[in-house]
């Protein structure tokens, strides 16, 4: 059965997700973590998505923030998925689907919960035993976003 059709608020922030089809890694080395860096700093200006926050983990990804114009949240998703995948595949000469299924997405209404789920996303890379600290893993919004809470303020947006 199809999915149905996506929340859409206007001035809402959202969790994006991501993950591996079959669960495999997306990411094998820093140079695939640097080239989807690149890709989702071109799609969030492309579609003027304001990124509060991310973290690439070795199968999926999790990004939060807004779009100024809602209906560019599938666009900014359904680019930036699109442009790696087919880096991905031409990168390690296979074909196929990267990513299972459609992104995820959740709403989020709250100031509180999306600082919540902004360090849900940073702290991941500790639950999965990658890093003890947050700090070292370079693959996330923590270290930057921890610079700016200290220079202007906790939800201003990451320039990535």
């Amino acid at each position: 059965m199809p999915d149905g059709p996506r929340l859409l608020i206007e001035g809402a922030c959202y969790h994006l997700m991501v993950r591996g089809n079959n669960k495999q890694r997306v990411f094998t080395n820093n140079e695939d973590l640097n080239r989807y860096l690149g890709m989702l700093k071109k799609y969030k200006r492309k579609y003027k998505f304001k990124m509060y926050g991310y973290c690439l983990m070795p199968n999926h990804v999790h990004i939060i923030g807004l779009a100024e114009e809602p209906k560019n949240l599938a666009k900014f998703m359904h680019g930036l998925n699109r442009a790696y995948a087919g880096y991905f595949n031409k990168t390690y000469n296979r074909v196929g689907h990267l990513w299972q299924g459609r992104f995820k997405s959740m709403v989020i209404v709250q100031d509180k919960y999306l600082i919540d789920c902004i360090n849900y996303v940073e702290l991941n890379p500790i639950r999965a035993n990658i890093v003890k600290s947050p700090c070292a893993y370079l693959w996330s919004s923590y270290r930057e976003r921890n610079m700016l809470e200290i220079s202007v303020g906790l939800l201003d947006e990451i320039s990535l």
